[in-house]
């Protein structure tokens, strides 16, 4: 016979049971303090009932990409810029596979990018330790990509000219098309960058650093190589040949970024260093007449050289260095003036030299920075919200650089060859004496002379032995001797 207060009593005895479960997972609808218990005794844990357990909770589920990305500004950033010019790696390099930055005329830059004006993805990941070096991550944070600086000025009209050492380099360009625009966009046009270079403006580059001094010149790029008879201390950075690869050079180069910049700013009476350049596709070639197989075809070889340390480089390898302007280079070589030029594989090819030469030489390994800089009192004239608004500007163009380094690195060789050179690699013997003789007995004591070290300069070799000759094996004594060491820094570090 059914009785009327079962169904009651069932549904009573289900709450219970259903209270005492959920206190069993730990659930409890008021918080109860907990009690002195016992250490637990090591007795097994007991077996899993069939009973279904409740999902996870919010707090407990694996955060996924696209949580991070909401999570985190800059990662939401990287994702917004993903795919071209100012994608930044955060951990993804898929993210900066893409476009380089356009022409002016808005078209696909063969120059910047691959043969299609892109940055592909097999580059970027032979360049991952670039991307993932502290320096890159100094950057972003310099950019402040999630935070930049509010624009406070208003009715100002300031133009900054650079002075670039010729517009068919890399920087040059970038700067032209990338910085230059962003530049304008974000001040509304009250501070703007305009581009000149040195054949334009009558310079041969060994007095820049006065003329930024000066103020006849308002900004510009500082090369080692021209300036170093005026300070031989920053030649620290361009020991032609003495760096095996890109990435030494490259952590070695940003390992004494900070004193470089101190240097160049007290030669320029307190000039300012907004960012760096980088010379990717710059390793050093002699783009000749002939192929250069041998010491022997090196002999007496007349061959333009547009530094003195690298001048030291090619008169140790037993060819006859002389300078002569970049741009004047084609002539000299089509006339037969000089028998050779040396220069990175990209400003070379900018510069038709494959027109006059049939044979590229090499390479010496290039990674190279320089520092553009303003002069002091140019700076003072600019509000401190633009002041930020230019560094902000100019380090994000640098970062745009380092994306394009890795095409660059792998571009500037190849347009050479299907322009009609052949590529002649140096022999593993030529490859040691370059680094035993060329190097080791003409490039470093040449520096040493030039800085009148012993007796002079002192921080300059002191600089050598913490930011280069660790990460090469090479050390100068305070007698001025050169000498091998242990590698204890860098990617070849024992």
């Amino acid at each position: 016979m059914f009785h009327p207060r079962l169904p009651i009593a069932m549904l009573l005895l289900f709450s219970l049971l259903l209270a005492l479960g959920l206190a069993a997972c730990g659930e409890s609808a008021t918080p109860v303090p907990p009690t002195a218990t016992t250490a637990p005794t090591a007795t097994a844990a007991p077996e899993p009932t069939a009973v279904p357990t409740e999902a996870p909770t919010a707090m407990a589920e694996e955060p996924t990409e696209a949580m991070t990305a909401e999570e985190d500004p800059l990662m939401e950033y990287a994702a917004m810029m993903a795919g071209g010019p100012g994608a930044i790696y955060i951990g993804d390099i898929d993210q900066l596979v893409g476009p380089a930055p356009m022409t002016p005329a808005g078209e696909p830059d063969a120059d910047l990018g691959d043969s299609e004006g892109n940055v592909p993805l097999s580059a970027l990941e032979d360049h991952l330790w670039l991307y993932e070096s502290d320096y890159y991550k100094s950057l972003i944070e310099k950019a402040n990509l999630t935070n930049p600086t509010e624009l406070t000025s208003s009715g100002e009209s300031i133009e900054i000219q650079h002075a670039c050492i010729n517009r068919a380099l890399l920087p040059c360009k970038i700067i032209e098309q990338y910085w230059a625009p962003n530049l304008e966009a974000r001040t509304n046009g009250q501070l703007i960058l305009t581009v000149s270079s040195f054949p334009e403006l009558g310079l041969a580059g060994p007095d820049t650093l006065q003329l930024v001094s000066e103020g006849t010149l308002s900004m510009a790029n500082i090369y080692t190589g021209y300036v170093a008879g005026e300070l031989p201390a920053i030649e620290v950075q361009s020991l032609w040949g003495i760096y095996p690869d890109w990435e030494t050079m490259y952590y070695s180069l940003t390992d004494m970024h900070q004193q470089l910049e101190e240097m160049v700013a007290r030669e320029t009476n307190g000039g300012i260093v907004v960012n760096h350049n980088w010379y990717s596709g710059n390793d050093q070639f002699f783009f000749s007449k002939k192929p250069l197989r041998t010491l022997e075809d090196f002999d007496g070889l007349k061959t333009r050289s547009h530094a003195a340390a690298l001048s030291d480089w090619i008169n140790g390898m037993g060819a006859d260095a002389q300078f002569i302007a970049f741009s004047e280079v084609y002539t000299a070589l089509e006339r037969g003036i000089i028998d050779a030029g040396v220069t990175g594989s990209t400003p070379g090819y900018g510069q038709r030299w494959y027109e006059v030469a049939g044979y590229l030489n090499g390479p010496l390994k290039s990674l190279l920075s320089t520092n553009n800089i303003v002069n002091a009192e140019v700076w003072e004239g600019i509000p401190p919200d633009l002041q930020q608004i230019f560094i902000e500007e100019g380090t994000k163009s640098e970062l745009e650089q380092l994306r394009l380094t890795s095409i660059q690195n792998v571009t500037g060789v190849q347009k050479n060859i299907d322009a009609g050179m052949e590529l002649v690699e140096f022999t593993p013997e030529l490859a040691e004496y370059s680094l035993n003789v060329a190097v080791m007995e003409h490039v470093v004591p040449g520096w040493l002379r030039r800085l009148g070290y012993p007796g002079r300069n002192d921080d300059a070799v002191e600089m050598f032995n913490e930011h280069v000759g660790p990460y090469v094996g090479v050390s100068i004594g305070s007698d001025g001797s050169v000498g091998t060491a242990d590698i204890t820094k860098g990617p070849h570090a024992q």
